[in-house]
């Protein structure tokens, strides 16, 4: 038998090669790294919002898979938006606010009285409030790929917060900074700890009120410790942006069509977000009526006098303190 030459052996190996490639199954050409701080596969509204974009992209079948990492499991929560900026991800969904270090102007979207409700949300998106906050976002390197708003209740352990005189004297643990100024503006001293450290704080005193989403009033159990909630209505006080952000140097690797699906896909993700958010707040109103407890809206004049405090609290050092801080305020204001 006639010895084959080296170049042939070579030869037929890449061919034995190429043969087996073939019958593997197709892989992505870009996987990205999508992370939160939300946990994950147990209902979380933003855990889902993010599987819903991957499931859709991943099927899409356009050289283009997203991977999740939930629940804090690749990069911790305040760490999410400097991650996206070195490479370490290439996707997130986490509330604006936690960026307020680098790009202060973030602070508008955990801002009291902006947001009055689900439908104002909605209206906000599409104003030029917003075309601010996303020119800020791309110039920070990153891309919004769907809004999503959360609301937000609070609530005394002793009594009813409605208006301003309420909170005189009690301690309160909030969730922002723009939310501190405002009822440290009313009369009331300020608990800075961490929200999975608020229901021992009520239980034990330290705290006597506090506000956070309406989600983590019963995902912490607080309907336990507080004796009235101050749900969102119509004249809801906090709102917080939280939306899907990718970063803007994976963005502009993507070819059109990765585009494309990727929209449709956020798209899809926002709408699912903007109708199960209000689910939130009536589990909420449920778990505390079940439990016992007072729930509360506020009326017209009570949201205008907590607006009043805020402008003169958050609203006056965020536009004495934010580059653009006022007209920020302003165009936010200016939608109905």
């Amino acid at each position: 038998m006639q010895q084959q030459s080296p170049w042939a052996r070579r030869l037929r190996g890449a061919i034995v090669l190429l043969a087996g490639a073939a019958c593997l199954p197709a892989m992505a050409d870009m996987t990205l790294k999508a992370s939160h701080q939300f946990p994950g596969g147990k209902g979380d509204v933003r855990d889902e919002m993010v599987q819903i974009i991957a499931r859709e992209v991943n099927a899409a079948k356009v050289g283009l898979e997203i991977k999740v990492y939930p629940g804090a499991s690749l990069v911790k929560a305040n760490e999410q938006w400097k991650a996206m900026q070195t490479g370490q991800i290439d996707m997130t969904s986490f509330p604006l606010d936690y960026a307020s270090g680098f790009h202060p102007q973030f602070g508008a979207t955990l801002m009291p009285g902006l947001v009055k409700s689900h439908e104002h949300a909605l209206r906000l998106n599409k104003s030029p409030f917003m075309d601010e906050i996303r020119k800020v976002v791309e110039q920070g390197g990153a891309h919004v790929l769907a809004d999503a708003w959360l609301a937000g209740a609070f609530g005394g352990k002793e009594k009813c917060i409605r208006k301003p005189d309420d909170v005189q004297g009690m301690k309160i643990r909030s969730a922002g900074a723009t939310f501190a100024r405002m009822w440290a503006g009313a009369g009331a001293s300020i608990v800075s700890i961490s929200s999975n450290e608020v229901y021992n704080a009520l239980q034990q005193g330290v705290a006597t009120g506090t506000d956070t989403s309406t989600g983590s009033m019963v995902s912490f159990r607080l309907y336990e410790q507080l004796k009235c909630v101050t749900a969102p209505g119509d004249n809801a006080l906090w709102f917080m942006y939280e939306p899907v952000l990718i970063s803007k140097r994976t963005w502009d690797k993507l070819d059109d069509k990765q585009k494309a699906v990727l929209k449709a896909a956020s798209a899809k993700a926002e709408a699912y977000f903007a109708a199960e958010s209000k689910k939130l707040d009536d589990k909420m109103v449920e778990a505390f009526k079940k439990a016992g407890d007072e729930v509360v809206t506020l009326t017209d004049a009570e949201f205008d006098a907590w607006r009043a405090v805020a402008q003169k609290t958050s609203y006056k050092e965020f536009g004495e303190k934010v580059p653009g801080g006022k007209e920020l305020i302003e165009k936010a204001l200016s939608v109905k």
